[in-house]
Order: structure tokens, then sequence, then C-alpha cells
């Protein structure tokens, strides 16, 4: 590991350092608004407000404005809000226990505690609603809607041939783990025709199917076609949005537009042709397109963006197009998008959950949790590709965020509302012995998953091949 690192080049070391400062600026607006809202609702509340601080550690920076001290720490992985008297033992006169935190009411308690992911899932919808009042679509997928869960299979198809049948998920790929639909499909364009063997879960049992894409057959193919399929996609190749500023739309792009053919090869599938798409960046393409009609030809060229395929970094094409996806929401006014920022905000919520679920119960591979590194990485690769993307990449963080800290484990916000529970239903706080030992647990189980979440990162960077 060390050798690969010395053996980085100067912009290998610029870009880390692009990545570790957007890494930065991501972080820091996550974790702020998650402390405001702790901090807020604490002065609502009545409680004194001793710490305000991004970061952990020794102090870097720090002015007392009031009665509480703003803090920049030296460790960027967090932040914190220091409430007076989260000990009882500090409140010793009547202002004291009315001004404390102990002392509060169970659901005052409750408030400050929950403002907090409660504020991550606020600065999720605020930029949710914001992006769909500019008409722009926004990506809102469910579970079912990515998950390699087959929704169809064609007749006489190389799926129905190899005996995959409705509701088949599917949880390996030559041995490799999938979580996406699309990684099925990519592995059948880029297989060229090679048996593909997949690890099905059918009713509870673990099954081994072998099946081998075909070429899409069409009345016009060519020879030189290199569409694949397994006869399990039925998204047609139609233009459903061509974004503004984008080689589709310098190219002359419109929506409704049927793609028929890149470079004399056919297209069936939308799959099929983003997949020659994404291995053509800087590549001029002919597309031949179906409008009104009529067949229009087209010059386009994809704009080269960094993306991560089996944890190798790789330059992919995209020219700025989305397909007939039933993931994607879209507001007629901004007035609508008051409400279906509520409901972006809900689905993603509702997706990660589930995902969470999933991961904990083993449908989902744990090679999935990525740690610091892996937040750094995306905060650059979406940096790069625009502002846009880090804030829609600041949304979806901010609800992954505000779900994990609403998770049962003790030292989390959601660890300190099992207490209040608990409180509620005895009628009387937990012993502080018992609170110490559930905290000490709760903190190695922290440690551990950011432990494996870092030794994640790790091998995605180091030992992936």
């Amino acid at each position: 590991m060390m050798a690969s690192v010395l053996a980085w080049s100067p912009d290998s070391v610029w870009l880390l350092l692009q990545k570790t400062w957007w890494f930065l600026v991501v972080l820091g607006i996550l974790v702020a608004f998650h402390e405001l809202g702790h901090f807020l609702a604490a002065r609502w509340v009545g409680v004194k407000v001793l710490k305000f601080s991004l970061g952990f550690g020794p102090k870097l920076l720090g002015r007392q404005v009031g009665e509480t001290e703003y803090l920049v720490s030296a460790i960027p992985l967090g932040g914190y809000v220091k409430l007076f008297g989260e000990e009882e033992t500090e409140a010793i006169t009547p202002e004291d226990r009315r001004r404390s935190f102990s002392h509060q009411s169970l659901w005052g308690k409750v408030l400050i505690v929950s403002a907090g992911p409660g504020f991550n899932f606020i600065l999720a919808y605020l930029i949710f609603a914001a992006w769909l009042a500019t008409g722009y679509t926004l990506p809102v997928p469910s579970f079912k809607d990515i998950a390699p869960v087959l929704e169809a299979v064609a007749p006489d198809s190389p799926a129905a041939k190899a005996g995959l049948m409705v509701g088949d998920q599917i949880k390996k790929i030559d041995g490799r783990d999938i979580a996406t639909r699309v990684e099925l499909l990519d592995a059948a364009a880029k297989g060229k025709g090679a048996p593909l063997t997949l690890e099905v879960l059918r009713d509870g049992r673990i099954q081994t199917l072998t099946v081998t894409p075909i070429q899409a057959p069409a009345p016009t193919q060519r020879n030189d076609d290199s569409g694949y399929y397994l006869g399990i996609e039925e998204i047609p190749p139609v233009v459903n949005e061509v974004v503004p500023g984008k080689p589709a739309a310098a190219a002359g792009f419109r929506e409704g537009d049927r793609v028929l053919s890149i470079d004399g090869r056919t297209i069936h599938t939308w799959t099929q042709m983003t997949g020659l798409v994404k291995d053509s960046p800087g590549k001029t393409l002919q597309v031949d397109v179906l409008r009104d009609g009529h067949r229009v030809s087209l010059s386009v060229t994809p704009l080269a963006e960094s993306a991560t395929v089996n944890g190798q970094a790789v330059q992919v094409g995209k020219i700025g197009i989305a397909g007939p996806d039933r993931s994607l929401m879209r507001s007629a006014n901004p007035l609508m998008a008051v409400y279906n920022g509520l409901e972006a905000t809900w689905k993603w919520t509702e997706l990660t959950i589930v995902g969470l679920y999933k991961m904990i119960v083993g449908d989902i591979s744990s090679k999935n949790i990525g740690g610091p590194l892996t937040i750094a990485k995306i905060s650059g690769e979406a940096a790069a590709q625009g502002p846009a993307n880090v804030i829609f990449l600041i949304a979806l963080l901010s609800i992954n965020l505000g779900v994990l800290n609403l998770l049962p484990i003790p030292i989390l916000d959601g660890g300190h509302l099992l207490f209040f529970l608990i409180e509620g239903i005895l009628r009387k706080p937990l012993g502080e012995r018992q609170r110490e030992l559930a905290q000490q647990v709760g903190l190695v189980l922290l440690v551990g998953v950011m432990i494996f979440a870092f030794w994640n990162d790790l091998e995605r960077i180091f030992f992936s091949h």
C-alpha cells in the first residue's frame, strides 16, 4: 500500500486534495445543519447551549457569543452541541435546573434530540423542492425500481430458456455480488454473448442458473449489431428529457425522439443505448432517431465524466438525456414542487431504510458500506460534474445521516430516544450505571462499523482490480 501511495503523480495528489476539500465542504454542510437542529431546539425549549462545534477534538478556532462558544475542531468527522446540565449534578440552583437539559420534561428532551436528524430531512426537502421548482426532473427511485428483481421475462428469450422467472432476485453474477438491475443488464451487454452464471434467490432458496445473452433480434439488424439482451428489460430507447447545456441539447435531440441506431448499430433498449454512450467518452457518435415518423441523423460527442465501475475509477460518456423512467419526478409548477418535495424526501428515505434493512439481513452485500474515503471520492466526482450534482449528493447524504442517527444504538440520537422511550414506559430514567454500560456497548458497535467501513474504503482504493 505504501509503495502505491509513494508512486502517485502530482496530478493524483492534486486530485486527492480536491476530493478532500469537497469532502470537507459536503460533510461540513451536513454536520452544521444537523447540529443546528439540536441548537435551535435547545434554545426554543430554554436549555443553555455551552458549545456549538464543527468537528471533534482539539479546538482550532473559537469565539464566545453570548453564553455559547462556537468552535471549529481538529477532527472533521462530525460535530456536537454541548448542553448545560447533561449530567443532573451540574444543576444546583432553581435557575440552573430551569436551563438544564436533564431537568427538562420528557417531551422537551425528545424534541432536542430528534431535531438533529429532523433537520437533515428538512435540508433534503429544501433541496428537492427547490430542484423541482426549477422545472427539472428529479430521480426518485423505489427499491423495486433498482433492485435486480425480475418484473418481466419475455417468452422464448435467453432468460426464459435459462429458467428465470418473474420475482427472481439475482444475487450474484459469475460470483460477484450485485445490488441493482443495471449491473445485470451491463453484464449482458459487455459479455458479448458469453454465458453468465447467476445465483438466484427464489422462494427463500438460492439456485444457480446459466443464461447466455443473444444479439437482440430485429428486422433491420445489421451483422455488426452489438446489442445483447436477456429478455428481462422492456424500457424503450425514447428520450423523455433533454438537459439544457449538455451535448444532446447542442446536437439537436428533442423530447420524444426514439433512438434507432448508433454508428450503424441497431438500438433496441435504453440500457443498450446508454451502454454505447458510456463506452464512448469524447468520441463523436452518429445517432439516428425516429421523430414524427421520419428518420433524423444527429451527431453527438459524449462528455467524459468520472465514475466508479467495480471499484475502479473510469471515464464514462454522458450526453444529458433521460428516458421513460417511472422513477423520475417532475413538478408542473413551483407550487406543486412544495408537495412533490415532501414525496421525494419520503421516497428517498424509504429507499435508504429498505436498503439498510436488506444489508443487515444479508440481501445486499455489506461491501456497499462506505466510510470517509468513499464520501470524499463521490464528493469530488460530483463536484467535477457540476454544482447541481454536489447539491443533489448533499440531499442524499443528509437523508442517510438522518436515518443512521435514528438507529436505536446508544451514543447515537436514536439511542437517546430509546432511553426516553424506556423512561416513558417505566416512569423514571434508566440508572446511571445502566446508561454508562449501554453507551459503552454503543461506542464499541459504532467504532466497529466505522473500522469496517474504512476497510471497505481501503479495499476499493488499493486492492480492487
